[in-house]
């Protein structure tokens, strides 16, 4: 292609040929290659940039091509037997054409780079979807920010947004690799501001950041502050900070950076003498934890070993095991667990040696080492409630104080670090499932001591109005169900009706205000954990009749479907607390 913009790419750390084949209609194809070869009925020939020649039917290429069809019919070509094709070389020509009359092309690592151009140019989509499922395939850390660059060049969406990802989930090895040092000042931005990058500490982001600017010096370290300020300093552990980006030279001589470490050191300063453990995150980017790698924490809660109450284990996705995490201070089962601005794990109420407490502590997932520490009482005892965080305030709702279901609700405000009341349910809960979607906390379904009854009823709050509203039953009356939230949507998962202990499940969909069954999971459960990662819903734990389980199962919308999760947890649980978390800098993976 004639003066055509080139980006290397690196492919061959993955060697590899595609080969794309159309429907097998091998014989109509035959024919048509044979006519053209024997230059039978061709009636157009296309002239490369070189001068070399293809003879064709015009008639076949307008019906593959529409550019060829626009030139063949309400262009100036459309009445000559000669067209030239300036803008492509004869060999990407050869093999467009080729495929036209065959079906097949063969895309390979010298190729791809002329022929989706190519394809794009002649609007031979096909071509184009097989030279970006190459690519796709052929991702590398070495060579992904390349085929980005090619894909954002040639707008191919599906490319682009596969590169991005790639680079996204294998950033510390991305910017070990040439490729990031060629990239610009603002192309170095884009890169280490994104929410999603799955990094193990930022102490990462920081040395990229001085490894690109040392590369050329002179010229770059005029872009240091424009840099830094993309860095979230402030997650970055204080010994982290104190040995290593407090001696680093190029920072120290460079004033707007030196401000950034003192705001950094700060930060860690408060965090240190809060006397409550919980302080105020300070808006700005910097304090923003990144969200491109997130794990499972699971908390607490009760199981045939003694355990089970003072423990947590965490679980990665990435290669699907569990570890444990930090041990706790406080014994909880029935607990709630909640996650304050992806900084914050709340552990609040619950079962602890026999009593039911109103006791909160918190694991600050950035400090170093993480570990529990106590914080501010609720106002009421509660186990077996629910919780939901809206605009930075934790609700705790129903539950049981150790004679009766509760209707009361109270919230914790992280400015003033105190608890207040705020309206009561209509309906007492014990044992109910609770969800926050689109800034309404749900309240569904639970127990009622004092009249016996099983609940299908279902009530939100609006913490505007400080007002509950009723929302549309469910199919079926649970206790023990557990809720969780999935791309706009509301499950509630398994729970006891009162006569046995269901694997059915339920979605809520806002705008419909109804509910619909989906596929059941692979076995009854109750008192499990529900969390949302990755698009999937995983259920953990739980318990049947006299069996708790260590399993864990997820549901993908997609397909409606309940698989196993292969690993379980090392723990059997049940009435424990689960949530997604970014997963902690200093969390250790043995």
């Amino acid at each position: 292609m004639e003066n055509r913009q080139q980006i290397p790419i690196s492919i061959s750390c993955l060697p590899a040929t595609y080969e794309y084949k159309k429907s097998n209609i091998s014989g109509m194809y035959e024919a048509l290659q044979s006519l053209r070869n024997d230059k039978v009925f061709c009636d157009i020939t296309l002239v490369t940039q070189n001068g070399f020649k293809i003879f064709a039917h015009k008639v076949i290429l307008a019906s593959a091509s529409p550019y060829f069809h626009e030139k063949f019919t309400n262009l100036s070509e459309k009445n000559k037997d000669l067209v030239v094709i300036g803008e492509l070389d004869s060999t990407t020509l050869q093999l467009l054409v080729e495929f036209v009359y065959s079906g097949k092309i063969v895309v390979t690592e010298r190729n791809v780079q002329d022929l989706l151009p190519a394809a794009n140019l002649l609007l031979l989509n096909d071509v184009n979807e097989a030279c970006c499922e190459f690519l796709q395939e052929q991702l590398h850390p070495t060579n992904c920010l390349g085929i980005k660059a090619f894909a954002n060049l040639h707008c191919c969406s599906k490319l682009l947004t596969s590169s991005v990802l790639y680079i996204q989930q294998n950033f510390s090895r991305v910017v070990e690799g040439d490729e990031f040092l060629s990239l610009s000042s603002e192309e170095v931005v884009m890169l280490i501001s994104s929410d999603e990058l799955a990094v193990p500490s930022e102490g990462k982001v920081v040395e990229c950041v001085i490894r690109w600017v040392k590369y050329d010096l002179d010229s770059r370290k005029c872009n240091l502050p424009q840099l830094m300020e993309h860095v979230r300093l402030p997650l970055a552990s204080k010994n982290y900070i104190d040995s290593k980006v407090v001696k680093e030279p190029l920072l120290n001589n460079c004033l707007k950076c030196k401000e950034y470490i003192d705001e950094a050191l700060h930060f860690h300063f408060l965090k240190r003498n809060q006397s409550d453990q919980v302080i105020t995150i300070p808006e700005g980017i910097q304090y923003k934890p990144r969200l491109g790698n997130k794990v499972i924490l699971v908390v607490g809660g009760y199981g045939h070993t003694t355990s089970a109450a003072g423990s947590t284990e965490w679980y990665d996705p990435k290669n699907n095991q569990w570890y444990f995490g930090p041990i706790m201070i406080t014994r909880r089962d029935g607990a709630g667990l909640a996650v304050l601005d992806d900084h914050f794990v709340f552990a609040m109420g619950g079962h602890s040696i026999g009593s039911i407490v109103q006791s909160v502590d918190v694991l600050d997932l950035f400090s170093e080492p993480t570990c529990w520490k106590p914080t501010v009482d609720m106002l009421i005892k509660r186990t077996e409630f629910g919780v939901g965080v809206i605009n930075s305030y934790l609700y705790a709702v129903g539950g049981y104080d150790g004679t009766n279901s509760l209707n009361s609700a109270e919230k914790f405000d992280c400015g003033t670090k105190e608890w207040r009341m705020i309206s009561s349910m209509s309906t007492a809960r014990a044992d109910l499932g609770a969800g926050v979607l689109n800034n309404l906390l749900y309240a569904v379904g639970g127990y009622d001591y004092s009249s016996g009854e099983v609940l299908n009823s279902v009530e939100c709050y609006h913490p505007s109005l400080d007002k509950w509203t009723p929302v549309a039953e469910m199919c079926v009356r649970r206790y023990g169900a557990s809720v969780g939230v999935l791309d706009g949507v509301l499950y509630v998962v398994g729970g006891f009706n009162g006569l046995e202990c269901q694997k059915s499940v339920e979605a809520y969909r806002p705008s419909t205000g109804v509910w619909t069954t989906v596929d059941d999971m692979n076995f009854p459960r109750q008192n499990a954990g529900v969390v949302a990662l990755d698009g999937l819903l995983y259920v953990i734990g739980g318990d049947y009749a006299d069996t708790t389980y260590d399993s864990v199962e997820y549901y993908d919308p997609n397909s409606d479907t309940w698989f196993m999760l292969e690993a379980p947890m090392n723990v059997e649980r049940h009435f424990a607390g689960a949530a997604t978390i970014v997963r902690p800098p200093h969390f250790k993976t043995c």
